[in-house]
């Protein structure tokens, strides 16, 4: 009956002391939404963007910066042009959000924010960013790139003490299949110039005006042994034009003429032009001629293919890019020595210690590094594998024969003497000098060692270089010691793990520049992005940090370990 009762009476139910289901209310409220609502003073941009966002960090690290050199670029006159920080800084903040297109930067800066508050309300185009950055940082990302590594030192971020090295191959903005081999070009043009030869001979000997203009010498000064250049080329055409204007009715002549002009001439050109290109690389892409065909870590179908590419050298400390260039030949043994070069070009000077690993351990760089007073942490190619019980016990191994100074020789395990034999001389690509001593066995007949020793069918030789030993031991000490075992254990954690930011979390496998200053360039903007993104993220945490050294300067000071265990996550969050 209450029920009953309370219902007539129009009150509302009390569904908890009768028992029933609530019944949802028909009387919805929402929040006010209003579209045309009129502000009498709208809001400014500054005011949407948080106090800590990234995009503040941004602005104001490049306000610090000096880019003189960068203003000083512009020749003035004419119409305005956008401010070199504000084009700067949009490209920086635009790489901290994976936006790498020209064209997806110029669509932000008319629908983002942050965008639009960095830029101060410009809008410049596509062309214009593009043309920024590829043409007015070109020669100058350097100065601007140490500009940022010059805040860090002055933030106390970094101390220019310790570099790791390491280098990754980057994809370049070009077509796998557009690829130029050197070794195919220089078979290719061989074989020109074999045919060649052997149709300017072929017209040498049947024509008579050549044989009394020449007598009885050696057609080898017309150019049978030597190299037929397309200017040599162009210059023997102009001869037998005149042979065929006097004589129009020589078929033979004509025929050769024009194929000489229409193939032989053409073909002789393109792989001069080739080989220019080349230099001392062995490929090159038709789309992007910089670029050179190298084996990536990326390799979907396990076939080993090439793709045209670039090999990055970096060098980190505390996870920040303090140095970095682009190579264009695939091993990083011989890019040392360029890369701290331009290291100690933009700084001024060098780190005081260097770690990376066995891709470095050369005579060269071991050489370089101790002239600079450099303690290298460098491994060698068989660092580990020494280690190994298996080369431990192999006798037969170069490094484990006896070697007798006095008399300059090693004695293998059968008791004989490796002799002296002479000096090798080598030449690095980067002109380094250097020599190998070789040994020769006495007499290796009817040993019965012999198939362990080595499989030559004459004396076993080897080729020894005692300064590069005694390097590799100085490196030995070095990495065996106890700071070189904390060296080797922050290398993976320094250059690899920053290198797996820019390739797996930034998404940037591929340039998308062409050209190798223009590549400098583009990684140029992702360094820094990365820097300013690391500093940021430093300062957000501070807080945390210095709770946590707190915490540990108690626990050193009282001895007493687990200091608050219960509460410590809770008192993290607090600091």
């Amino acid at each position: 009956m209450a029920f009953f009762y309370s219902f007539l009476a129009g009150n509302r139910l009390d569904f908890v002391n009768s028992g029933m289901k609530k019944r949802h209310s028909k009387n919805i409220i929402f929040k006010p939404y209003e579209q045309d609502q009129l502000q009498f003073l709208p809001p400014s941009l500054e005011e949407l963007i948080p106090a800590n966002h990234l995009v503040r960090m941004v602005n104001q690290a490049i306000d610090r910066m000096r880019i003189d050199s960068l203003i000083e670029s512009y020749k003035g006159g004419g119409t305005s042009s956008y401010h070199p920080k504000m084009l700067l800084k949009i490209l920086i903040y635009a790489y901290t959000q994976r936006l790498y297109s020209s064209r997806q930067i110029a669509k932000v800066l008319r629908e983002n924010i942050h965008f639009m508050w960095l830029s101060g309300g410009n809008r410049p185009d596509f062309r214009t960013i593009n043309r920024f950055r590829s043409s007015r940082l070109k020669g100058r990302i350097e100065e601007v790139f140490g500009a940022v590594v010059e805040l860090l030192l002055e933030e106390g971020l970094i101390d220019f003490r310790d570099y790791f090295l390491d280098g990754t191959k980057i994809e370049a903005n070009a077509n796998k299949y557009s690829f130029v081999w050197g070794r195919a070009t220089k078979k290719f043009k061989a074989r020109l110039q074999v045919q060649l030869k052997e149709l300017l001979k072929h017209i040498d000997e049947t024509n008579e005006q050549e044989q009394s203009r020449y007598g009885n010498r050696d057609l080898a000064e017309l150019g049978e042994d030597a190299e037929i250049s397309s200017e040599r080329i162009e210059e023997k055409l102009k001869e037998l034009d005149e042979r065929l204007h006097k004589k129009p009715q020589d078929k033979e002549l004509k025929k050769a003429v024009k194929k000489i002009k229409d193939d032989y001439l053409p073909r002789q050109k393109k792989y001069e032009e080739q080989e220019q290109i080349l230099g001392e690389r062995n490929s090159y892409s038709k789309t992007d001629e910089d670029a050179t065909f190298m084996r990536m870590k990326e390799d979907p179908m396990h076939n080993g293919q090439v793709k045209a590419g670039y090999n990055l050298q970096m060098g980190t400390e505390h996870q920040f890019i303090v140095g970095y260039s682009i190579h264009q030949k695939t091993t990083d043994t011989s890019h040392l020595i360029p890369h701290l070069e331009q290291l100690q070009q933009c700084f001024g000077e060098l780190p005081a210690r260097i770690t990376a690993d066995a891709g470095y351990g050369s005579e060269e760089n071991y050489d370089y590094l101790e002239s600079k007073n450099i303690q290298a942490y460098v491994k060698y190619n068989n660092y580990h594998y020494e280690k190994k019980r298996a080369f431990k016990k192999n006798a037969f191994r170069v490094e484990n024969l006896p070697y007798d100074p006095a008399s300059d020789s090693y004695e293998c395990p059968a008791g004989k003497r490796l002799i002296y034999l002479h000096t090798k001389r080598l030449k690095t690509q980067n002109g380094y000098s250097s020599s190998r001593r070789v040994y020769q066995a006495e007499d290796c007949t009817g040993c019965s060692l012999r198939s362990l020793c080595h499989k030559s069918k004459y004396n076993r030789r080897i080729e020894v270089s005692h300064q590069l030993n005694a390097y590799r031991k100085k490196a030995r000490d070095l990495l065996d010691s106890k700071q070189g075992r904390i060296q080797r254990s922050k290398r993976p954690v320094e250059v690899e793990a920053v290198f797996g930011q820019i390739k797996h979390n930034r998404h940037f496998r591929r340039f998308m520049l062409r050209g190798l200053e223009k590549v400098i360039v583009e990684f140029g903007l992702i360094a820094m992005a990365h820097n300013l993104m690391k500093w940021q993220a430093r300062r957000l945490d501070l807080p945390k940090m210095t709770a946590i050294l707190l915490i540990q300067f108690w626990e050193a000071l009282t001895g007493k370990r687990n200091f608050l265990k219960h509460d410590k996550n809770s008192y993290l969050q607090i600091g």
